[in-house]
């Protein structure tokens, strides 16, 4: 006999329409999108409605910008960073 799925409950929010076309998502909704204050939000036409999500226009790649500008690498290119690892490691050319 299968399994009965239990249907999960929804819950509705309301939202008014300001003269301006402007809404005030409300708390619930704001917690659960991760939604602060200048961040910007999607909607995606389905079929018969809209989805709202979080639009994640920052690159997820700029936080790790200038990560390797720490290290004391003398001149540029890959040149200098196979140098500069190759002493780091104590590499002869002997070896």
């Amino acid at each position: 006999m299968p399994a009965a799925t239990k249907a999960i409950p929804t819950q509705s929010f309301r939202a008014k329409v300001t003269s301006k076309g402007q809404i005030t998502i409300p708390v619930e909704i704001r917690k659960s999108l991760g939604v602060k204050t200048g961040d910007h939000l999607r909607f995606d036409q389905q079929e018969d409605s809209f989805r709202v999500v979080r639009d994640a226009d920052e690159n997820p790649f700029e936080k790790w910008r200038g990560i390797g500008t720490g290290f004391p690498i003398d001149g540029k290119g890959r040149e200098a960073i196979v140098a500069f690892f190759r002493e780091m490691r104590g590499h002869d050319d002997f070896d």
